[in-house]
């Protein structure tokens, strides 16, 4: 069986996003979506990110450089279930504003994780 890398999805009138059933299995403990270092968006699933993005940001409390990361991953961070059925979640209003999405995106799996781009500044 081969492996997803790449979907490409449209937001529906709510902006949710829907997850291809070949990958549905990784989000089962559910979402994280934050901000990216460059104007898309990080999809994590709760697993990774609780074991390893959240052990990597504890930094050195005075480290500049970690509190930055922080500050870009944290802000407008949601976490929601992802519906299993349907496969899908919503993406909050910030995010998709942050990210310039209008409509489509483009999904591409960056390791252990899912970098989100507005199909329009997909220049991958």
């Amino acid at each position: 069986m081969a492996m997803t890398d790449y979907f490409q999805r449209k937001l529906d009138d709510k902006r949710r996003l829907t997850i291809p059933a070949e990958v549905r299995t990784e989000f089962a403990s559910g979402v994280v979506v934050t901000r990216g270092f460059g104007k898309y968006l990080h999809l994590y699933s709760k697993d990774v990110w609780y074991q390893t993005v959240e052990p990597a940001l504890r930094g050195d409390i005075l480290d500049e450089q970690m509190g930055d990361k922080n500050a870009k991953l944290r802000m407008g961070k949601i976490e929601a279930d992802l519906d299993l059925k349907q496969g899908r979640f919503t993406l909050d209003n910030s995010l998709v504003d942050y990210a310039g999405i209008s409509k489509e995106i483009v999904a591409v799996r960056a390791g252990q994780y899912w970098r989100i781009v507005a199909s329009e500044l997909a220049d991958i």
